[in-house]
């Protein structure tokens, strides 16, 4: 029986992270994965939903081309009505995004190959501590091609699953998940989507962007609920300018077939509700994937359907870890990656300092994209800190309004007394690539005065930063 120092169940995100620097650090290395590596980030999540978002951001700036003085090659038709030489093709945006999807997966195969992680594919099940069950999808008998492989520690990094409503169960083809939605073959004319988090959100401006009729539905009091809230303000005016029908305080209460269609029958503060659609999307958040895998037999200790952990994410049961989805952290593909690099190196002995997830950032990739790190200005209040908060709209930004995107804002929030960050929260274009270095600067303990002393580019979006970090800092002048 071949005998591992690290075996990883899962090779998404966090996975395969801690593989490749398990395997760097020397340490003999395995990850079992039932489906293709990379988990839902790299299949059906991150990359895919970026390639779309692409295809469907180009062809919405094509339609505007006349406002950027650009001339289109129009003509009228036998109707009166103007012909746009160019239109979505769902072949070639699905085929673009299965490409970029094809590299990164080889991508991750060629890091096992290069730093000597042996790959198995199939189910692992825990049968004891330092030994997994691995069971060969394709066997015609699963019991009798199953194998054991030992291991001194064992990760878990099996990720999550669409969460299922009971009331709005998914048949793949009137109601689907975002298996589904990633890879439409031809639009719907209407389309109803439950939740309005990340998956929600950006999927919900990509059908609208391609001329779907989408009709957003969210439980709680706001979209993006995560977000600060002038964010998800600033979202939904957005949102509704492009189309969106956007719909709050709603328990979607039942779904039933209609004709060729789906019925949803809502409710909520102005009483009962019936919205029709060709398809429903369902994304209601994820559920953890902790079944199958023997957590039951072994005591391993879990609250609320989670796995918990220490700060070295072992769990109660020696020598078995647990990392992203799994456990009660926040749902991010970055945060699975830095927990398990963590992970592997507590067990080969290095000391390391403690993820700290008040600095963690997260993005949604609509248009405009969200982007924050650190404290809202909710829970700052919650949690009785004396603040001050700012804001810098992109309509007073040179680059912004050059390029025609002046949707959108840049939000500090600092401790009154000592001016140290507590969060800064973005919502515009390029949002995403700004936020890196205000997690950077949230770490390093800087105050709102550090970021005013910064000399940034111009122009650039990024100068919104550096200017509602100075209206903070000199507030009798700028922040009256």
């Amino acid at each position: 029986m071949e005998k591992f120092d690290v075996l990883i169940i899962g090779a998404g995100p966090g996975g395969y992270t801690a593989a490749v620097r398990a395997a760097r650090l020397g340490l003999k290395t395995a990850i079992v994965e039932r489906s293709e590596v990379g988990g839902v980030c790299l299949n059906a999540g991150c990359i895919p939903t970026k390639a779309i978002l692409k295809s469907a951001r180009v062809y919405e700036t094509a339609m505007d081309m006349e406002s950027y003085g650009i001339d289109l090659m129009s003509s009228e038709n036998e109707g009166g009505f103007r012909s746009v030489p160019f239109r979505p093709d769902l072949s070639r945006i699905n085929e673009r995004k299965d490409k970029a999807v094809d590299r990164m997966r080889k991508g991750v195969e060629f890091l096992f190959r290069k730093y000597g992680v042996t790959l198995f594919r199939g189910n692992g099940e825990i049968v004891s501590p330092g030994s997994v069950k691995i069971s060969p999808l394709s066997s015609v008998s699963e019991e009798e091609n199953s194998f054991f492989v030992e291991a001194d520690n064992i990760i878990i990094a099996t990720g999550a699953s669409p969460n299922i409503l009971p009331l709005v169960p998914v048949d793949g083809e009137k109601i689907i998940t975002y298996w589904q939605a990633i890879s439409p073959e031809k639009l719907p004319s209407k389309m109803a989507v439950i939740g309005s988090g990340a998956i929600g959100s950006e999927l919900s401006y990509f059908y609208a962007s391609m001329g779907v009729e989408v009709h957003l539905i969210e439980y709680l009091n706001r979209i993006v609920p995560l977000e600060d809230e002038e964010v998800s303000a600033q979202l939904s005016r957005c949102f509704k300018k492009c189309g969106i029908t956007v719909s709050v305080g709603m328990n979607v209460k039942k779904a039933e077939r209609y004709g060729e269609g789906i019925r949803l029958f809502t409710e909520d503060k102005k009483g009962e509700h019936v919205i029709d659609a060709d398809i429903v999307l369902s994304a209601a958040g994820v559920r953890p994937n902790t079944f199958g895998l023997g957590l039951e037999n072994l005591g391993v200790k879990m609250s609320r359907g989670k796995i918990d952990v220490d700060e070295k994410y072992a769990t109660s049961v020696k020598g078995i870890y647990a990392i992203g989805d799994v456990i009660a952290t926040p749902a991010l593909a970055h945060v699975a990656s830095m927990e398990g690099i963590r992970a592997v190196e507590g067990i080969a002995g290095i000391e390391y300092e403690p993820l700290d997830y008040l600095q963690v950032p997260a993005c949604t990739f609509t248009t405009p994209e969200i982007a924050s790190v650190g404290m809202t200005e909710e829970k700052v209040r919650m949690a009785g800190i004396d603040y001050r908060a700012g804001k810098f709209s992109f309509v007073a930004s040179g680059k912004a309004v050059a390029a025609g995107e002046t949707d959108g804002f840049v939000k500090m929030i600092c401790e009154k007394e000592t001016g140290k960050i507590l969060g800064v929260h973005i919502i515009g274009s390029g949002a995403s690539e700004m936020i890196g270095g205000m997690a950077l600067a949230m770490r390093m303990g800087a105050k709102c005065s550090d970021i005013a002393a910064t000399i940034f580019p111009h122009p650039t979006m990024s100068e919104g930063i550096r200017e509602v970090a100075e209206s903070l800092c000199y507030p009798d002048i700028k922040n009256k």
